[in-house]
């Protein structure tokens, strides 16, 4: 080093020791972020949507939400993935479209819808966008004639829900007293009917004999119709409801709830997440569709570079349906447990399968 440098290299470390100036660390790359539009339910649906939310944002973010905003959220069962969640509700359906576009325009790494009304707008905005990767939980992508398409950047994933109601359907056989279980629906659409279709079945399978009776309100967003129709199927001698309609399924959960605490001995069956904590001692189990999982899994996928486009079902067999855990007490629970394990895993095996339409189970004489 010539004397000259030495010089300024000593005068800058004196300048330095003089101030207490240090050298500042470089600044740490900001986490990618990953977009999630919300079915109309919304959050706080307790199925599908918070579902999809606890793989986002408390799995993957390792985030609790707040009203304050995002907390940090105590260690959870699967290990954060240095993520930051960004969540679009959508008001109406309309909405749809120009929330996947906002998320593709701010730079997100995957943009994800949930819902099968989301399927549209996801291959639009996909076509629009074939750089970035899209999740659509709950629908394949249709061409105009209905038919399966694939694009290379959209991954769908549709779940065998019948196979999870039969399981659901046959605990409600093994429970009712009365011989009447009821169910409320949604909107009457092919994905719901599949629910509709094993349940019935599963019904059938453990009590020939019951009475299925499946009123549809024709929405997922109306809670207090929901109710209206939970009380109306209880009305009617139904001593174990199935609810499978969204907010409006709430609805009919917090009917049963009321009827249990009036003294009537009746349950319900939830359907997505597990609702037991809204009315712990009238929720007899649910029919969990592990979004969570889907989302933490793409969302780990894509992280480590290896995300694909195309279709995946998944059923009992792959861990994507199943049933939650079953916490009330009834005369003969254990043997009622076995009785359903055993029908899943006859399903799982192949030797059992469920139908996915109404009219099959109803064609067979069962459930009128």
């Amino acid at each position: 080093m010539s004397p000259r440098r030495r010089i300024v290299s000593a005068a800058l470390c004196l300048l330095a020791a003089v101030t207490g100036c240090k050298k500042e660390a470089p600044a740490a790359p900001p986490s990618p972020t990953i977009g999630l539009v919300l079915g109309l339910g919304g959050r706080g649906d307790h199925a599908f949507n918070d579902s999809a939310l606890r793989g986002l944002e408390l799995w993957a973010a390792g985030k609790k939400y707040e009203k304050a905003g995002y907390q940090e959220a105590p260690a959870q069962e699967l290990p954060p993935l240095g993520i930051t969640p960004v969540v679009l509700q959508s008001r109406v359906a309309e909405d749809y479209e120009p929330n996947l576009q906002l998320l593709a325009d701010q730079g997100v790494s995957l943009a994800m819808g949930v819902g099968f009304m989301l399927e549209n707008a996801v291959e639009t905005v996909a076509r629009r966008n074939p750089s970035l990767p899209f999740l659509l939980v709950d629908s394949p992508l249709l061409d105009a004639q209905g038919r399966v398409v694939t694009l290379p950047n959209v991954r769908t994933v549709v779940f065998r829900e019948e196979e999870g109601c039969f399981l659901a359907g046959a605990l409600a056989g093994l429970v009712t007293k009365t011989g009447r279980v009821g169910m409320v629906g949604g909107m009457k659409i092919p994905l719901v009917q599949r629910y509709e279709a094993g349940f019935r079945a599963g019904v059938a399978a453990t009590n020939p004999s019951a009475t299925v009776l499946v009123n549809y309100t024709g929405s997922f967003t109306d809670f207090a119709l929901g109710k209206q129709v939970g009380q109306d199927l209880l009305l009617k001698n139904t001593d174990v409801v199935f609810a499978a309609a969204g907010v409006d399924g709430l609805g009919a959960i917090q009917a049963v709830k009321e009827a249990r605490e009036a003294g009537k001995a009746v349950s319900v069956i939830g359907v997505d997440s597990d609702p037991s904590h809204l009315a712990p001692e009238a929720v007899l189990s649910a029919v969990v569709k592990h979004v969570d999982r889907v989302v933490y899994e793409t969302i780990r996928e894509q992280r480590q570079g290896r995300f694909q486009g195309g279709n995946v079902s998944l059923g009992l067999k792959e861990g994507g349906m199943g049933l939650a855990p079953v916490r009330l007490d009834f005369p003969g629970k254990a043997e009622a447990l076995k009785t359903v394990d055993a029908l899943r895993e006859r399903i799982v095996s192949g030797e059992l399968k469920v139908p996915t339409q109404p009219e099959a189970v109803q064609a067979a004489g069962a459930n009128p």
